[in-house]
């Protein structure tokens, strides 16, 4: 094994998991700012996503792309995966390594599917590191509406079955973070502080003064539809949803989250 492989191999990864306008691109960006942190910058990929960037594993769009590939259950990945090898990690060490400063304690990755794959990746990379970001779930619903033109009911659905899964999932993991972007943009470098921590580098000031985003706006949209998707969807789908919500800390009634965390 070459330098560059076993360095890759045995640094430490830390993986971004969050749906499409979740606020993953401002996360990634705000984490390789760190200068203890490498992440994938300028690589002519969209987004800089890592899925792109490799060939062991299939991309989103083989699953329907945003907003649809969480409904295929071969997007799953788990330890038990065929996929789950040592050789694998060689080459994914290898082809992420291309494009990663290496001399780096941390290697940063993000990519919408690492939700469903966490476990896939803690096989490859065992001391890996995870962290989950959540945005309301009707917002995210609303602004990928802008670009997929899918059903609102059905990105709703999406959602909520995608980190219903990573929950699900979060037990088995040895290292996981959860924050939420209507925390990230309102306090951003207390949010920051506490990422430092769970990566295991040092403090760092924001490099980057996020916007507080649109959460507003599209949560007027929601109101704006809510009765008429809901009668569109029948009876109990109100409550169904909202309950399901409530579970990932989110409300029908409200753009914030519930509670404190």
């Amino acid at each position: 094994m070459d330098h560059r492989l076993a360095v890759a191999v045995d640094q430490r990864h830390l993986f971004i998991g969050g749906l499409h306008r979740s606020g993953t691109s401002l996360l990634h960006r705000l984490l390789r700012a760190h200068p203890e942190i490498s992440g994938f910058t300028h690589t002519g990929v969209a987004e800089d996503e890592g899925q792109h960037l490799q060939s062991v594993f299939p991309v989103g769009m083989a699953f329907g792309g945003p907003g649809r590939f969480g409904f295929d259950p071969r997007a799953y990945m788990d330890e038990n995966h065929p996929l789950a090898t040592p050789d694998n990690a060689a080459t994914l060490a290898a082809e992420w390594g291309q494009h990663w400063d290496l001399t780096q304690p941390v290697l940063v990755e993000k990519t919408p599917l690492t939700l469903v794959r966490m476990r896939f990746f803690q096989a490859l990379f065992p001391d890996a590191r995870f962290i989950v970001i959540l945005r309301h779930p009707v917002v995210v619903a609303f602004a990928t509406w802008k670009f997929t033109g899918l059903p609102i009911a059905m990105l709703i659905e999406h959602n909520l079955r995608v980190y219903e899964r990573a929950m699900a999932d979060m037990p088995v993991l040895r290292h996981v973070h959860v924050l939420r972007y209507e925390r990230l943009v309102a306090a951003p470098q207390r949010t920051l502080d506490r990422i430092w921590r769970f990566a295991g580098v040092g403090d760092f000031p924001v490099a980057e003064v996020p916007g507080q985003g649109s959460n507003a706006m599209y949560f007027a949209q929601w109101q704006g539809e809510r009765a008429s998707i809901a009668a569109a969807e029948g009876a109990g789908w109100l409550g169904g949803i909202e309950a399901r919500c409530q579970a990932i800390g989110y409300g029908l009634d409200d753009a914030e989250p519930i509670g404190r965390d």
